[in-house]
């Protein structure tokens, strides 16, 4: 991997680090009665942890089914 390649892929890392901090800046913002478009922002902030937190799920059930020995005493 040359330099070029390696300081865009730590700007798209601090990017997408900072498009996180600042979507759960929004949820608690939210909370607390935050103008509309941070109750925008919190709601797909929220949906899209929803969506992270269901594909991992999945993950660990399809791994748990292709590494079990396969006995279904």
């Amino acid at each position: 991997m040359n330099v070029e390649a390696g300081n865009m892929a730590g700007l798209v890392l601090l990017g997408v680090l900072v498009l996180a901090l600042g979507g759960c800046a929004c949820v608690v913002w939210a909370e607390r009665g935050g103008p509309r478009w941070v109750r925008g922002v919190a709601a797909v902030t929220l949906a899209a942890s929803d969506l992270v937190r269901r594909s991992e799920k999945n993950r660990r059930r399809s791994l748990n089914r292709t590494t079990g020995d396969g006995d279904s005493d």
